[in-house]
């Protein structure tokens, strides 16, 4: 049976992507030329375009093309339009001021990419070479650059990817602040269901750290690899008239195994951010999108509603199933910026747990992974961070979503894109000194 539009787009884009290598895995290398951005933009393809769209340019829930590059272009900034969503509330107040001071020297700035020795490229240049859907810079709390591209418009929102697990490690610390939490109990304590599985020996900390030895495997050249049984689960792929496996998120995560110590490495793994939303969701007794609807999304003053994607019982994506607004991301980046402060005043977010992100995590635990283009980083309450001279750390998500918070630059870059490249690797080379660049330059007189 072919696969559905919401199969491929769920699959391909949003949970068999969402976790392997969203950080910059040297196993997983960019092609040598990626497609022209210009060729696969929306306008130039015509996805989705008059009434009704000529049959080639459909992209619906059983076009089994519908997930895959360049209809990503147009899938990504319409999720809501083909797959079941929750909605989070923006709350009934007024939205957060963002006040603009555009300045036209940002995309004259000039880099180079990590691991070239040819020329210098231009900020202007970075933005279409990684399928930038749209990107806004903030500096000292001012929109200083903000421009979209393809199907995104400021009003629409886009599915954010990993950047995700930032926002359910940020609920975990705010409620372990609350001392509703405790991030050194046994997840046992919190769900008494997973007794028997890898996470029956483990810690909350060592979960929102993804340092779990668990057997997952998101190889997905292996058809025998777990994620595929994740994505069964999930409702992602066809379960058939004869399956027996688990039929939900909840069903899958109760069978996994474990395999290696916990604690002895980092290893980024999608099933530790649903297991840290399930358990979020038992200790306040809430579903995910009102808990973020409660401590986050209401609170910094966000301008539209969010969304998650949910499987077929209605639970959500805590792994990578978040959609917002450009806009809104910035206005999140900027309060974790800010101390926790948002820009209409209110202290969103507990200072504590802004500054416990930003001392990041086991720096040789994180070395142990392997990414070759992020020596030196850490992972803290899945944020991962560069332990850099500006203290700078980043909410990543495959295809180029980010949230890259620099507190010494007094910067916040949101970006959002639809890289045919999954893995970062695809990004990293031009997006993270492009997104250093910008900060120096921000910080000359």
């Amino acid at each position: 049976m072919p696969m559905s539009f919401f199969q491929r787009t769920a699959l391909v884009a949003a949970f068999t992507l969402i976790a392997v290598n969203t950080s910059s895995n040297a196993q997983t290398p960019a092609p040598a030329a990626p497609p022209d951005p210009a060729a696969t933009s929306v306008e130039a393809m015509g996805w989705m375009k008059g009434f009704p769209p000529p049959a080639d340019k459909l992209i619906t829930f059983d076009n089994p093309a519908g997930g895959v590059f360049p209809r990503t272009r147009w899938s990504f900034s319409h999720v809501r339009e083909t797959v079941p969503t929750a909605n989070v509330w923006r709350g009934s107040g007024a939205a957060s001021p963002l006040p603009a001071a555009p300045r036209t020297d940002i995309e004259a700035v000039t880099f180079k990419p990590l691991g070239s020795t040819g020329e210098a490229v231009t900020f202007a240049q970075m933005i279409p070479r990684t399928y930038t859907d749209g990107i806004l810079v903030m500096h000292r709390g001012r929109v200083v650059y903000e421009k979209y591209f393809g199907a995104l418009t400021p009003e629409r929102p886009h599915i954010a990817m990993s950047i995700t697990k930032s926002f359910v490690g940020t609920l975990a610390a705010i409620l372990a602040d609350e001392g509703k939490l405790d991030p050194a109990a046994p997840v046992t304590k919190y769900l008494p269901e997973l007794k028997d599985t890898a996470y029956g020996d483990a810690t909350v900390r060592q979960v929102m750290d993804m340092t779990i030895g668990v057997r997952y495997s998101e190889n997905y050249a292996d058809p025998k690899a777990e994620v595929w049984d994740y994505a069964r689960a999930g409702g992602m792929l066809t379960q058939g008239p004869n399956y027996t496996g688990p039929k939900s998120f909840y069903e899958f995560l109760a069978t996994l195994q474990k395999e290696g110590a916990h604690d002895a490495a980092f290893a980024y793994k999608t099933v530790n951010a649903e297991v840290l939303a399930w358990i979020l969701r038992r200790v306040s007794n809430q579903p995910l999108a009102d808990l973020l609807s409660e401590k986050i999304w209401r609170r910094i003053g966000a301008e539209q509603d969010a969304y998650f994607m949910v499987d077929r019982i209605g639970t959500e994506s805590g792994g990578g199933g978040l959609n917002t607004v450009l806009r809104d991301l910035a206005r999140f980046g900027e309060t974790m910026r800010n101390g926790g402060r948002a820009t209409n005043g209110q202290q969103a977010i507990p200072k504590a747990v802004i500054e416990d992100i930003q001392r990041g995590g086991d720096t040789a635990r994180f070395a142990k992974a392997g990414y070759a283009l992020l020596p030196g980083w850490s992972y803290r309450n899945m944020w991962w961070v560069t332990n850099n001279p500006h203290g700078a750390y980043m909410a990543r998500g495959i295809h180029g979503q980010s949230i890259y918070v620099d507190p010494k630059a007094e910067m916040v870059i949101v970006r959002y894109a639809a890289h045919p490249v999954a893995a970062n690797a695809g990004n990293d080379p031009l997006t993270l000194p492009a997104f250093h660049a910008v900060a120096e330059a921000l910080m000359r007189p």
